[in-house]
């Protein structure tokens, strides 16, 4: 996957914004009461771009609907239409809001209501919010647009002062997202009111071509682009299904230039998806999973979310708070050979709070036939509560552990290392004193083994991972066995 280009400082500093009321606009909090299948579900948008992931019907149209509404530009029906007798259930529907204007307050949060009494929408003192909606349908191709069909004709022309040059801004942030060159491309004004418009493109070979054969996605972008560059200040921009349309690649960078936007413009973007390269430039407080009447913070991947909603063929779902103790968990789980491998899956959830929620909610699930358990790093706030399957990693970081662990032997232990790590066993002396040397200067333990790799020679981070977690593995078997207990407890009830 291509790593994102955002720098953590820029991550920082729109958390420390949203967290200091620094916007003029800003919705920090929904509170769904009773809306679809939510209930007393409360979201707070703690970063200026927020995705919401989730299984189809998990709720994430439900949740940008309810934001979009708290502002008046938004017609309830876009999103909660009412077809007679068929949706009595909307009856008493209520979302309340958290909202910042600093026009209508200065200092303190606006407390705002939506509800849904005597078969309409009531929304008390609503506010005003300049609101950009992108729903699906933007991908439909040009050929396909009712709008668009009478001039798909060899009789089509329009003046030429109708033809304009697309602004440099949205060129520049366009070819960043399409990674291709768009600097000839036009746009038509085919209406006096300019309602609707038609872009032309041009060739490697300055062949010009009309929008009637570019890509979904390449339309859509730029039309998307245009609309955000065009919004004043403090905006709240909403898409449904961001990767619409779009290779993985455009969709990173297309999130990337909306943190962009969140900072330049000080707006602010609610997105859904259903794909990880849309939440891999976001910080873990910028991600939503929805998932049929329970909504979830934390940095969980599409795979892991099938996991929690019981998608998959597997007898035991492993939540862990990271990948490193992923790496851990599978190890030690290699050691039992009566296990199948393929029965059970290991989900590393970047947190604690949310690897704790994801198996609380795995196991809440009436529906789901299988169990789940959860094991937390040793200095993790969050309790281990066996009743709950909730279980703590020895030591308190797993890096630190695991790397101690090995140098506290490493004059036993430093030939077979040095073999794991692909060096020549007669260079053993030397790569145990860089072992030493790492753990008397090392401030941060995340950046142990990459500091070992880079010390010795060019060795990837996670070669030295796998080589100290499995001579662990094979040094420790005692200790593999107490954290393998729960996991073959639950095969055994199994077959019970």
């Amino acid at each position: 996957m291509r790593e994102s280009e955002i720098r953590v400082s820029q991550i920082r500093r729109l958390l420390e914004k949203v967290r200091t009321k620094g916007y003029g606009k800003y919705l920090p909090k929904i509170k769904l009461k009773k809306v679809r299948g939510f209930e007393n579900k409360e979201i707070n948008f703690d970063f200026p771009v927020t995705a919401i992931v989730g299984p189809n019907g998990g709720g994430k149209t439900t949740v940008l609907g309810a934001a979009a509404i708290a502002y008046k530009e938004q017609k309830p029906a876009r999103f909660f239409a009412k077809s007679g007798k068929y949706d009595d259930s909307m009856l008493d529907w209520k979302i309340q809001y958290e909202i910042i204007d600093k026009e209508e307050s200065a200092r303190n949060n606006i407390i705002r209501n939506a509800t849904f009494k005597s078969l309409r929408w009531s929304r008390d003192k609503v506010m005003s919010r300049h609101t950009l909606v992108f729903g699906v349908s933007r991908t439909v191709p040009a050929s396909e647009r009712i709008e668009m069909r009478k001039f798909a004709s060899n009789n089509f022309v329009v003046p030429d002062d109708n033809i304009e040059n697309i602004s440099k801004v949205v060129i520049d942030a366009s070819q960043k997202i399409l990674g291709k060159d768009i600097s000839d491309y036009t746009t038509i004004k085919i209406d006096n009111k300019g309602g609707v418009s038609l872009l032309t493109g041009v060739t490697n070979s300055k062949v010009r071509f009309s929008e009637f054969h570019f890509g979904a996605g390449e339309s859509s972008i730029i039309r998307m682009v245009m609309e955000i560059e065009s919004s004043p200040e403090n905006s709240l921009i909403l898409i449904e299904e961001i990767e619409n349309g779009l290779h993985p690649i455009a969709t990173i960078r297309m999130v990337e230039y909306l943190i962009e936007i969140a900072e330049r413009k000080k707006s602010q973007v609610i997105f859904t998806t259903h794909s990880n390269d849309a939440i891999s430039p976001l910080p873990p407080e910028a991600i939503w999973a929805s998932i049929n009447g329970d909504i979830i913070q934390g940095k969980l991947d599409v795979k892991s979310l099938r996991a929690i909603t019981g998608q998959v063929e597997s007898k035991l779902a492993i939540f862990t708070e990271d990948s490193f103790a992923t790496q851990w968990l599978e190890s030690c789980i290699s050691t039992d050979s009566s296990i199948d491998y393929d029965e059970i899956e290991v989900h590393g959830m970047q947190g604690d709070g949310t690897a704790v929620s994801a198996n609380k909610f795995h196991n809440k699930n009436p529906s789901i036939d299988y169990m789940s358990i959860c094991y937390i790093d040793g200095d993790s706030e969050q309790k281990d509560d066996f009743t709950n399957e909730i279980y703590r990693l020895p030591g308190e970081s797993p890096e630190s552990y695991i790397y101690d662990k090995i140098h506290d032997n490493i004059v036993k232990f430093g030939g077979e290392l040095t073999v794991a790590l692909h060096k020549p066993f007669e260079s053993h002396s030397s790569v145990i004193d860089i072992i030493k040397e790492i753990r008397l200067t090392n401030r941060d333990s995340h950046l142990l083994f990459s500091q070992v790799g880079r010390k010795i020679g060019f060795i990837s981070e996670e070669v030295v991972k796998s080589a100290f977690i499995n001579l662990w593995v094979q040094k420790f078997p005692k200790e593999v066995q107490e954290i393998m207990q729960p996991i073959q407890n639950q095969f055994k009830k199994e077959y019970v």
